[in-house]
C-alpha cells in the first residue's frame, strides 16, 4: 500500500470543503491556490462559472511590491489587492474556500489582508 502524498490529502480535504461551499452572484467564492513560491486568489461566481476578480504574486502590479518580502507578507499584499479589485467591481462579501489547505500561515495572512482591504467573510 503506497503512502498518500500531501497533495492527495489536500485534494480530498478540498472536495470535502467544496461540498458545503458554493459561490453565488451575491456572495461569490474566494478561492486560494498555494504553490511553493507563489500564492493565487480569485473570486468566483459558481452560478455562472465565471472568475470575477483575481490577484496573485505574479501580477504585474504586485510583482515589485512583493519582491524581497517573506511569503506571509506577500500573501497579505495579495489579499489587500484582491479586496481592492473586488470592491471596485461592487463585491463586498465573499465565502472563503481554503482549497483544502489548513487555515494558518500564508492562507490566514491572505484572509487577514482581504479583510483589511474591506472584504467581509
Amino acid at each position: 500500500m503506497a503512502k498518500k502524498s500531501k497533495n492527495q490529502a489536500r485534494l480530498r480535504r478540498h472536495i470535502r470543503v467544496r461540498k458545503k461551499i458554493f459561490g453565488t452572484p451575491e456572495k461569490p467564492r474566494l478561492n486560494v491556490f498555494r504553490s511553493i513560491t507563489q500564492i493565487y486568489a480569485q473570486v468566483i461566481d459558481d452560478h455562472s462559472g465565471v472568475t470575477l476578480v483575481s490577484a496573485s504574486t505574479i501580477d504585474k502590479e504586485l510583482r515589485e511590491a512583493v519582491a524581497g518580502k517573506n511569503k506571509s507578507e506577500q500573501a497579505s499584499l495579495v489579499g489587500e489587492a484582491l479586496a481592492k479589485r473586488a470592491l471596485e467591481k461592487g463585491i463586498k462579501t465573499v465565502v472563503m474556500d481554503r482549497g483544502g489547505y489548513y487555515y494558518t500561515g500564508r492562507l490566514k495572512a491572505l484572509a487577514d489582508g482581504a479583510r483589511k482591504g474591506g472584504l467581509e467573510f
